[in-house]
């Protein structure tokens, strides 16, 4: 989380944060004050860059640290070079996919998923929007709400996404993917959203982004390692994080309405049936 945000970081919170980067052994032993001095900053410092990165206090900082370095290092991301082996290929690229997944469970606000469960749920309509590789993922998204008798839409183009938006109601839910978080398309049609007064939920990378200032509710996946050199091998790890954040979101809405959803998947079946019969 610290290496994905410290640039964007005000400078006093950007010297805590490397003082923890550089020396985190010394900084998990450390009280929010003995922080802030060593680091030539202050407590209240220590306290704004906790809230920063979304946590609720200094000791949740410290146990976050703890686990980090207490993490296998031979788990980490590992970038693919020219000449690679099979095996090689095979085995770092499974370890990425396993770590973007992991790390966006540890990223995971529960209080943040709740609000995005509880507006899927409520909603009479929900549109998501992607652009490019975020648009297989609206349309992955699409597909599994659909079975849960919902009008869904999946937009990639985004003159037909305004088109839809433009009439789009309080009661609905506007759901933007954008890795990078800045995609224009993305950034314009939550902000369009947002005016006509519907919910609208983000799913980018780590970190403040135009996408998900434009949103009500943040949800973001792990972006650590998004662009390691030299093939980009990070974008399937990506892909992969933000899919299983939308199953996370899928399971969730049909756990909490399980009795409608059951009944909804009965029907389905049904008709699978139906289209199976000689």
């Amino acid at each position: 989380m610290l290496h994905e945000i410290i640039e964007k970081l005000p400078p006093s919170e950007r010297k805590i944060a490397s003082f923890i980067l550089e020396q985190p052994h010394e900084a998990i032993h450390c009280t929010a004050s003995e922080l802030g001095e060593l680091s030539s900053t202050s407590s209240a410092a220590v306290i704004r860059l906790c809230k920063s990165l979304g946590l609720k206090g200094f000791q949740e900082l410290k146990i976050r640290i703890t686990g980090d370095l207490q993490k296998d290092p031979d788990m980490e991301y590992r970038d693919i070079q020219p000449g690679e082996t099979q095996e090689l290929i095979v085995e770092k690229v499974t370890n990425n996919s396993l770590q973007a997944i992991k790390e966006t469970t540890e990223f995971l606000n529960y209080e943040t998923l709740d609000r995005a469960v509880t507006a899927l749920k409520k909603a009479e309509k929900v549109h998501f929007f992607g652009v490019g590789a975020s648009g297989i993922i609206a349309q992955d998204a699409q597909q599994k709400f659909l079975r849960l008798n919902k009008a869904v839409s999946a937009f990639t183009d985004v003159h037909n996404a305004v088109m839809y938006i433009a009439n789009v109601k309080e009661d609905d839910v506007v759901f933007g993917i954008s890795f990078s978080g800045e995609t224009t398309e993305t950034v314009k049609t939550m902000k369009l959203a947002r005016q006509k007064g519907a919910t609208t939920i983000s799913l980018t990378r780590y970190g403040s982004s135009p996408v998900a200032e434009s949103s009500d509710i943040n949800l973001f996946i792990s972006a650590s390692r998004e662009v390691p050199a030299p093939f980009r091998s990070g974008a399937t790890s990506s892909r992969l994080a933000q899919l299983h954040m939308i199953d996370i979101l899928f399971v969730s809405v049909v756990t909490d309405e399980y009795d409608k959803a059951d009944q909804y998947f009965k029907e389905i079946r049904t008709a699978m049936e139906f289209l199976k019969e000689k």
